[in-house]
């Protein structure tokens, strides 16, 4: 996808909060570069939606489109008073009325980051882990089975 402006950032999300929730979007959506394990995240006390930019670069639309529709969520529950948490009944709802992402997707750049992989050796369940596992301490959650590097 190419990259978006501000503008075109705050138009989009005027007009999927006018599609999906039959309301405006009145304050503010940024680009924030210091995101980096998150698509985006709302801040109630500035009524602010924050959006990771590299989530236009390297995904498509319909991706950002989910994390722009998960956002509202949060923004139209907390401009309601109603629980718009991410463990709130009303928003689990409203998440499934307007077919948003619970999750984003992980950004391509972070999956070529180096991750361990582990085996178990008696039922083959494999474990995927940032940092390196003692496979003499640690056994399989499912079998107790020894692990092994794969």
């Amino acid at each position: 996808m190419q990259s978006l402006t501000q503008q075109q950032l705050a138009a989009w999300t005027d007009k999927l909060s006018r599609k999906y929730f039959d309301k405006p979007f009145v304050d503010d959506v940024y680009f924030n570069s210091r995101l980096r394990t998150t698509g985006g995240r709302y801040i109630p006390s500035k009524k602010t939606i924050e959006i990771n930019p590299k989530y236009v670069v390297e995904l498509d639309g319909a991706e950002l489109e989910g994390i722009i529709k998960h956002e509202l969520c949060h923004y139209h529950l907390h401009i309601e008073g109603k629980g718009f948490g991410h463990g709130d009944p009303e928003f689990k709802d409203l998440l499934h009325k307007t077919g948003s992402p619970r999750f984003c997707a992980q950004l391509p750049s972070d999956k070529k980051k180096g991750f361990h992989l582990y085996e178990c050796v008696q039922c083959g369940q494999t474990y995927q882990r940032k940092r390196k596992v003692d496979t003499k301490k640690y056994h399989c959650g499912k079998c107790k089975g020894r692990l092994k590097k794969k």
